[in-house]
This record gives structure tokens, C-alpha cells and sequence, in this order.
């Protein structure tokens, strides 16, 4: 793995996952969440830029982030596949932002040491970012978690769903300049078991793994999200405000 692929694989994670977000702008279940929806996808989105950009330039093929993220198709797209699942109820997206949220966090923590200048920079923004992101979507997971018996339901129909996914966010990538993914796996657990036992519920135990994000393979989810937000740039190649 060259620093240019494992940069690319973290891009792909917070533009997908960005996008996802997006898409509860103007349908969230309250004002508030109407309005803190959108800037949890402009984190996740601005930084995604920074790394598309730092991306292209180790890769030195004259591509520009826009290109990085409109012009590729989904099986070479490298994101987890956690973040590409639909968001489903306020439930299911709010546990999937937990999920990635605990696991990111730390991973900036631990990135502000790299030797690498830009993966310090991006770092120092993000992991406040994350800490804000654990909070928020903690705070609803116990909400939900521990309120009405629908909203119990619903929060452990969401962890029943998306807990086989997470195994994927600590494959590993051999890059001396950013943290070992593997390493942060204790960090993670610590965050989300402290939340469940507020909100009642239980980390299963993950028996047979979803993954393969990574190498591209990817559910259908994706190529139809991708359709959309690439259709205006495909239309237009190199346009710019």
C-alpha cells in the first residue's frame, strides 16, 4: 500500500459517508437536526477535500479533487462499507455516524505524531470534529437506546444490521505515515460500549464479517448514490464556478 492509496481509501471514507449525511438535509425529525446534519457532511466533506487534493498530488497524474471524486467508478472507489450503507431510519444513521466517529477520532489522535506535515494539518482539524461527532450521535444512540419501546427496537434493529460491518475499519494498511489501523480497534470499543451500556444495548459478537470495501467490491447502494452526485460533473466536465 503506497501513502497515496491509503490517503485515497480515507477520502473515499468521509466523501461517501459526507454524502449520506447530506441527504437527511430538509428530512431530518427536527429543525435542529436540519441543521446539524448538513455541517457534520461539510466535516466530513472538507476534509475529504484535503485528502482528494494531497492524494492527486502523491499520485502526480495531473488530477485535480474534483476529478478524484467524480470521475472514478464505484469498484474503484475504496471506502469502507460501512459508510456507504443507506441511512435507513434516524436510528440506523445516527448509530453508523457513532460507529465511524469513535473509530476516526482516535485514528486523528493518533496521526497528529506522522511525520507526514499534511496528515498532521488535516488531523488537527479533524479529530475535533470527531470528538464532536461522537457526541452527538452518542447522545442520540442513548436516546433512542434507552426511550420508548419503538425507539429500543429501532436502535437494536440498527445495531443488528450495521455491527457486521465494522470489523472492516480496522484492516490495516502498511503506511508509516499514518496511523495502524488495527491498534485503534481498543480505542473504538471503549467509546461504544461506554454508550451502549447507557443506552441498554449490546456490541454482538461479529461471526462472519462484511467487508471487501477496500478492493472495490461494493453493494449496489453505492453505484446509485455515486449516479447522482457525479451526474452534474459528468455533464459538465471541467466546469467551475
Amino acid at each position: 500500500m503506497t501513502l497515496a492509496g491509503a490517503i485515497l481509501e480515507l477520502a473515499d471514507d468521509h466523501l461517501v459517508l459526507g454524502h449520506r449525511v447530506s441527504e437527511w438535509c430538509g428530512h431530518a425529525p427536527m429543525l435542529e437536526e436540519d441543521l446539524a446534519m448538513p455541517n457534520m457532511a461539510l466535516d466530513l466533506i472538507g476534509t475529504a477535500r484535503t485528502l482528494y487534493e494531497y492524494a492527486a498530488e502523491l499520485e502526480g497524474k495531473g488530477q485535480s479533487e474534483d476529478d478524484m471524486a467524480y470521475l472514478r467508478g464505484e469498484r474503484e472507489y475504496r471506502n469502507c462499507l460501512l459508510v456507504e450503507r443507506p441511512n435507513g431510519d434516524f436510528a440506523h444513521t445516527m448509530l453508523r455516524q457513532l460507529f465511524f466517529a469513535a473509530f476516526m477520532e482516535p485514528y486523528w489522535q493518533a496521526a497528529l505524531n506522522s511525520e507526514d506535515k499534511v496528515v498532521r494539518g488535516v488531523a488537527g482539524k479533524a479529530v475535533k470534529e470527531m470528538a464532536y461527532h461522537i457526541r452527538h450521535a452518542g447522545e442520540w444512540v442513548i436516546r433512542l437506546g434507552d426511550g420508548t419501546e419503538e425507539s429500543a427496537r429501532r436502535m437494536q434493529d440498527a445495531v443488528s444490521a450495521l455491527a457486521i460491518y465494522t470489523d472492516e475499519l480496522f484492516e490495516g494498511n502498511a503506511v508509516s505515515e499514518l496511523p495502524d489501523r488495527a491498534a485503534i480497534r481498543s480505542d473504538w470499543t471503549a467509546t461504544v460500549s461506554h454508550i451502549f451500556a447507557e443506552a441498554g444495548l449490546e456490541l454482538p459478537e461479529t461471526k462472519f464479517p462484511q467487508t471487501g470495501g477496500r478492493s472495490g467490491k461494493h453493494g449496489e447502494g453505492l453505484g446509485h448514490m455515486l449516479a447522482e452526485m457525479q451526474s452534474v460533473y459528468r455533464a459538465h466536465p471541467g466546469a467551475s464556478w
